[in-house]
Protein backbone atom coordinates (compact mmCIF):
# COMPACT_ATOMS: atom_id res chain seq x y z
CA UNK A 1 0.00 0.00 0.00
CA UNK A 2 1.28 3.44 -0.85
CA UNK A 3 2.39 5.55 2.05
CA UNK A 4 2.53 9.27 2.35
CA UNK A 5 4.60 11.56 4.49
CA UNK A 6 2.38 14.58 5.02
CA UNK A 7 3.43 17.98 6.30
CA UNK A 8 1.89 21.44 6.23
CA UNK A 9 4.98 23.49 5.33
CA UNK A 10 4.21 26.76 3.54
CA UNK A 11 5.02 26.96 -0.19
CA UNK A 12 5.64 30.04 -2.34
CA UNK A 13 4.59 30.21 -5.97
CA UNK A 14 7.77 29.99 -8.05
CA UNK A 15 7.34 30.39 -11.77
CA UNK A 16 7.63 34.19 -12.00
CA UNK A 17 11.04 34.33 -10.33
CA UNK A 18 12.50 31.58 -12.47
CA UNK A 19 10.93 32.94 -15.63
CA UNK A 20 12.46 36.35 -15.08
CA UNK A 21 15.92 34.81 -15.11
CA UNK A 22 15.52 32.75 -18.23
CA UNK A 23 13.58 35.41 -20.15
CA UNK A 24 16.69 37.55 -20.27
CA UNK A 25 18.55 34.62 -21.82
CA UNK A 26 15.96 33.57 -24.39
CA UNK A 27 17.33 31.90 -27.51
CA UNK A 28 16.10 32.39 -31.09
CA UNK A 29 12.83 30.99 -32.43
CA UNK A 30 12.78 27.25 -32.89
CA UNK A 31 13.41 26.50 -29.22
CA UNK A 32 10.88 26.43 -26.41
CA UNK A 33 9.61 29.74 -24.98
CA UNK A 34 12.67 30.24 -22.77
CA UNK A 35 15.96 28.38 -22.78
CA UNK A 36 19.63 28.39 -21.98
CA UNK A 37 21.80 27.79 -24.99
CA UNK A 38 24.65 25.34 -24.54
CA UNK A 39 26.97 28.32 -24.05
CA UNK A 40 24.70 29.92 -21.44
CA UNK A 41 24.39 26.68 -19.51
CA UNK A 42 28.14 26.17 -19.59
CA UNK A 43 28.69 29.72 -18.31
CA UNK A 44 26.19 29.41 -15.48
CA UNK A 45 27.69 26.07 -14.39
CA UNK A 46 31.30 27.07 -15.02
CA UNK A 47 32.49 25.50 -11.77
CA UNK A 48 31.39 22.04 -12.92
CA UNK A 49 34.48 19.76 -12.74
CA UNK A 50 32.98 16.93 -14.80
CA UNK A 51 32.16 16.19 -18.43
CA UNK A 52 28.98 17.52 -19.99
CA UNK A 53 26.07 16.19 -22.00
CA UNK A 54 25.80 17.49 -25.58
CA UNK A 55 23.31 20.16 -24.44
CA UNK A 56 25.84 21.50 -21.91
CA UNK A 57 24.31 19.95 -18.81
CA UNK A 58 26.94 18.79 -16.25
CA UNK A 59 27.36 15.02 -16.22
CA UNK A 60 28.18 13.84 -12.72
CA UNK A 61 29.87 10.42 -13.14
CA UNK A 62 27.81 7.31 -12.45
CA UNK A 63 30.26 6.07 -9.81
CA UNK A 64 29.68 9.25 -7.79
CA UNK A 65 25.92 8.81 -8.12
CA UNK A 66 26.33 5.36 -6.63
CA UNK A 67 28.38 6.71 -3.73
CA UNK A 68 25.71 9.35 -3.12
CA UNK A 69 23.14 6.66 -2.26
CA UNK A 70 24.63 6.56 1.22
CA UNK A 71 24.21 10.28 1.89
CA UNK A 72 21.95 11.68 4.58
CA UNK A 73 20.50 15.19 4.61
CA UNK A 74 22.62 16.03 7.64
CA UNK A 75 25.80 15.13 5.76
CA UNK A 76 24.87 17.29 2.78
CA UNK A 77 24.24 20.21 5.13
CA UNK A 78 27.96 21.02 4.89
CA UNK A 79 27.31 22.92 1.64
CA UNK A 80 25.47 25.60 3.66
CA UNK A 81 28.82 26.56 5.14
CA UNK A 82 30.14 27.05 1.61
CA UNK A 83 27.46 29.59 0.74
CA UNK A 84 24.86 27.21 -0.72
CA UNK A 85 22.13 27.91 1.83
CA UNK A 86 19.09 27.53 -0.42
CA UNK A 87 19.38 23.97 -1.72
CA UNK A 88 17.21 21.91 0.63
CA UNK A 89 13.43 21.43 0.31
CA UNK A 90 11.11 19.45 2.56
CA UNK A 91 7.39 19.17 3.22
CA UNK A 92 6.77 16.65 0.41
CA UNK A 93 4.30 13.86 -0.04
CA UNK A 94 6.42 10.83 -0.86
CA UNK A 95 5.71 8.01 -3.23
CA UNK A 96 7.74 5.00 -2.01
CA UNK A 97 9.10 6.84 1.08
CA UNK A 98 11.50 4.01 1.92
CA UNK A 99 13.31 4.31 -1.42
CA UNK A 100 16.33 6.63 -1.76
CA UNK A 101 16.41 9.02 -4.72
CA UNK A 102 19.71 9.87 -6.45
CA UNK A 103 20.31 11.28 -9.91
CA UNK A 104 21.05 14.29 -12.12
CA UNK A 105 18.55 17.14 -12.39
CA UNK A 106 16.69 17.63 -15.66
CA UNK A 107 14.76 20.81 -14.98
CA UNK A 108 11.37 21.74 -16.43
CA UNK A 109 9.54 25.07 -16.11
CA UNK A 110 5.80 25.62 -16.50
CA UNK A 111 3.84 28.85 -16.19
CA UNK A 112 0.14 29.63 -15.98
CA UNK A 113 -1.47 29.61 -19.42
CA UNK A 114 -1.70 32.97 -21.23
CA UNK A 115 -3.04 33.18 -24.81
CA UNK A 116 -0.34 35.36 -26.36
CA UNK A 117 2.48 33.33 -24.78
CA UNK A 118 0.77 30.05 -25.68
CA UNK A 119 0.51 31.19 -29.29
CA UNK A 120 4.26 31.79 -29.56
CA UNK A 121 5.07 28.53 -27.80
CA UNK A 122 2.79 26.53 -30.08
CA UNK A 123 4.22 28.19 -33.19
CA UNK A 124 7.74 27.30 -32.14
CA UNK A 125 6.68 23.75 -31.38
CA UNK A 126 5.14 23.31 -34.84
CA UNK A 127 8.30 24.69 -36.44
CA UNK A 128 10.18 21.86 -34.75
CA UNK A 129 7.71 19.19 -35.83
CA UNK A 130 5.61 19.02 -32.65
CA UNK A 131 1.88 19.63 -32.46
CA UNK A 132 2.66 21.63 -29.34
CA UNK A 133 5.09 21.56 -26.45
CA UNK A 134 3.76 19.67 -23.45
CA UNK A 135 4.82 17.46 -20.57
CA UNK A 136 5.57 14.54 -22.90
CA UNK A 137 7.98 16.68 -24.92
CA UNK A 138 10.46 16.70 -22.05
CA UNK A 139 9.78 13.13 -20.95
CA UNK A 140 11.06 11.91 -24.31
CA UNK A 141 14.40 13.63 -23.63
CA UNK A 142 15.10 11.81 -20.37
CA UNK A 143 17.83 9.22 -20.02
CA UNK A 144 19.26 6.90 -17.34
CA UNK A 145 19.80 8.54 -13.94
CA UNK A 146 17.93 11.72 -14.94
CA UNK A 147 15.57 13.07 -12.30
CA UNK A 148 12.94 15.31 -13.81
CA UNK A 149 12.59 18.37 -11.56
CA UNK A 150 9.40 20.22 -12.46
CA UNK A 151 8.35 23.70 -11.40
CA UNK A 152 4.55 23.63 -11.72
CA UNK A 153 4.24 26.51 -9.23
CA UNK A 154 2.41 24.34 -6.68
CA UNK A 155 -0.59 23.82 -8.94
CA UNK A 156 -3.01 21.07 -7.86
CA UNK A 157 -6.03 20.99 -10.20
CA UNK A 158 -4.50 20.78 -13.70
CA UNK A 159 -0.98 20.69 -12.28
CA UNK A 160 -0.73 16.93 -12.71
CA UNK A 161 2.58 16.36 -14.50
CA UNK A 162 2.00 12.61 -14.83
CA UNK A 163 -0.50 9.84 -14.26
CA UNK A 164 0.39 6.18 -13.88
CA UNK A 165 1.20 5.48 -17.55
CA UNK A 166 3.64 8.39 -17.92
CA UNK A 167 5.06 7.73 -14.47
CA UNK A 168 5.81 4.23 -15.74
CA UNK A 169 7.40 5.64 -18.91
CA UNK A 170 9.70 7.88 -16.88
CA UNK A 171 10.59 4.99 -14.60
CA UNK A 172 11.70 2.95 -17.62
CA UNK A 173 13.51 5.84 -19.34
CA UNK A 174 15.48 6.91 -16.26
CA UNK A 175 16.05 3.42 -14.80
CA UNK A 176 13.86 4.36 -11.85
CA UNK A 177 15.81 7.46 -10.82
CA UNK A 178 12.81 9.45 -9.60
CA UNK A 179 11.00 12.75 -9.96
CA UNK A 180 10.44 15.99 -8.04
CA UNK A 181 7.18 17.78 -8.86
CA UNK A 182 6.36 21.22 -7.46
CA UNK A 183 2.81 20.41 -8.46
CA UNK A 184 0.71 17.26 -8.49
CA UNK A 185 0.15 13.83 -10.02
CA UNK A 186 -2.92 11.75 -10.87
CA UNK A 187 -3.70 8.01 -10.85
CA UNK A 188 -2.13 7.59 -7.44
CA UNK A 189 -3.41 4.06 -6.99
CA UNK A 190 -1.40 2.87 -9.99
CA UNK A 191 1.66 4.97 -9.25
CA UNK A 192 1.86 3.60 -5.73
CA UNK A 193 2.68 0.12 -7.02
CA UNK A 194 5.67 1.27 -9.10
CA UNK A 195 9.27 1.07 -7.97
CA UNK A 196 10.37 4.68 -8.37
CA UNK A 197 10.62 7.46 -5.77
CA UNK A 198 8.48 10.52 -6.31
CA UNK A 199 8.40 13.79 -4.37
CA UNK A 200 5.14 15.61 -5.00
CA UNK A 201 3.06 18.38 -3.48
CA UNK A 202 -0.40 16.97 -4.08
CA UNK A 203 -2.72 14.59 -5.94
CA UNK A 204 -5.68 15.40 -8.19
CA UNK A 205 -7.73 13.37 -10.70
CA UNK A 206 -7.57 16.08 -13.42
CA UNK A 207 -5.32 15.99 -16.48
CA UNK A 208 -2.59 18.61 -16.83
CA UNK A 209 -4.04 21.83 -18.24
CA UNK A 210 -4.22 25.62 -18.17
CA UNK A 211 -0.42 25.79 -18.16
CA UNK A 212 2.28 26.46 -20.75
CA UNK A 213 5.60 24.62 -20.97
CA UNK A 214 7.99 27.54 -20.66
CA UNK A 215 11.35 25.79 -20.72
CA UNK A 216 13.60 22.87 -19.93
CA UNK A 217 17.20 22.70 -18.79
CA UNK A 218 16.78 26.17 -17.29
CA UNK A 219 17.03 27.38 -13.68
CA UNK A 220 13.89 26.58 -11.69
CA UNK A 221 12.70 27.32 -8.19
CA UNK A 222 11.55 24.33 -6.15
CA UNK A 223 10.28 25.38 -2.74
CA UNK A 224 12.98 27.74 -1.51
CA UNK A 225 15.74 26.22 -3.63
CA UNK A 226 17.30 27.29 -6.90
CA UNK A 227 17.89 24.20 -9.04
CA UNK A 228 20.26 24.13 -12.00
CA UNK A 229 20.33 21.52 -14.76
CA UNK A 230 22.80 18.80 -13.83
CA UNK A 231 22.64 19.30 -10.05
CA UNK A 232 23.01 16.15 -7.98
CA UNK A 233 19.56 15.38 -6.58
CA UNK A 234 19.44 13.39 -3.34
CA UNK A 235 16.17 12.60 -1.62
CA UNK A 236 15.18 10.58 1.45
CA UNK A 237 12.36 10.58 4.01
CA UNK A 238 13.42 14.02 5.28
CA UNK A 239 13.49 15.96 2.02
CA UNK A 240 15.49 16.71 -1.11
CA UNK A 241 18.90 18.34 -1.58
CA UNK A 242 20.02 19.86 -4.88
CA UNK A 243 23.82 19.79 -4.82
CA UNK A 244 25.92 21.81 -7.30
CA UNK A 245 28.34 19.58 -9.24
CA UNK A 246 31.27 21.58 -7.87
CA UNK A 247 30.40 20.43 -4.33
CA UNK A 248 29.72 16.75 -5.03
CA UNK A 249 33.19 15.32 -4.40
CA UNK A 250 33.68 17.29 -1.18
CA UNK A 251 30.28 16.18 0.14
CA UNK A 252 30.99 12.53 -0.64
CA UNK A 253 34.49 12.56 0.85
CA UNK A 254 33.22 14.14 4.07
CA UNK A 255 30.36 11.64 4.22
CA UNK A 256 32.78 8.72 3.85
CA UNK A 257 34.58 9.75 7.03
CA UNK A 258 31.28 10.26 8.85
CA UNK A 259 30.09 6.77 7.86
CA UNK A 260 33.36 5.21 9.01
CA UNK A 261 33.21 7.07 12.32
CA UNK A 262 29.65 5.85 12.89
CA UNK A 263 30.63 2.31 11.92
CA UNK A 264 33.55 2.20 14.33
CA UNK A 265 31.56 3.86 17.13
CA UNK A 266 28.80 1.26 16.96
CA UNK A 267 31.30 -1.59 16.79
CA UNK A 268 32.80 -0.36 20.06
CA UNK A 269 29.37 0.07 21.65
CA UNK A 270 28.54 -3.52 20.66
CA UNK A 271 31.39 -4.81 22.84
CA UNK A 272 29.60 -3.55 25.95
CA UNK A 273 32.95 -2.41 27.39
CA UNK A 274 32.60 1.33 27.03
CA UNK A 275 30.50 4.24 28.23
CA UNK A 276 29.16 6.56 25.54
CA UNK A 277 31.58 9.27 26.64
CA UNK A 278 34.54 6.90 26.08
CA UNK A 279 33.76 6.65 22.39
CA UNK A 280 31.38 9.38 21.20
CA UNK A 281 31.73 12.00 19.77
CA UNK A 282 35.47 11.21 19.64
CA UNK A 283 37.62 8.51 21.27
CA UNK A 284 38.61 9.52 24.77
CA UNK A 285 42.02 7.88 25.30
CA UNK A 286 45.17 7.99 23.13
CA UNK A 287 44.90 4.22 22.57
CA UNK A 288 41.35 4.45 21.31
CA UNK A 289 42.21 7.46 19.14
CA UNK A 290 45.04 5.53 17.53
CA UNK A 291 42.81 2.51 16.99
CA UNK A 292 40.16 4.67 15.34
CA UNK A 293 42.63 6.48 13.08
CA UNK A 294 44.04 3.19 11.84
CA UNK A 295 40.57 1.83 11.23
CA UNK A 296 39.54 5.02 9.41
CA UNK A 297 42.58 5.01 7.11
CA UNK A 298 42.09 1.34 6.23
CA UNK A 299 38.40 1.76 5.49
CA UNK A 300 38.94 4.87 3.36
CA UNK A 301 41.35 2.92 1.16
CA UNK A 302 38.77 0.18 0.79
CA UNK A 303 35.95 2.56 -0.03
CA UNK A 304 37.85 4.76 -2.47
CA UNK A 305 39.87 1.99 -4.03
CA UNK A 306 43.23 3.56 -3.25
Amino acid sequence: MIRFVRTHAARWVSALAAGAVVLALAVPAGAQVFAFSKEDLTEFTAQNPFDRFPDGRPRIPDNLLERARGLSMEEVLMISGKGFRNQYVDGWKLVQPGKKMVGRAFTVLFMPSRPDVDQVANARAKAKGFERYNNQTVMDMLGPNDIVVVDLFGKKDGGTFVGDNLFYYIMRATKGAGMVIEGSVRDLQGIGDMDMPGYIRDVHPSAIGNVVLAGWNVPVRIGGATVMPGDLVVGDREGVYFIPPSMVTAVLDTADETHIHDEWTRMKFDTGKYKSTDIYGSPRTPELKKEYQEYRDRRLKEIRGK
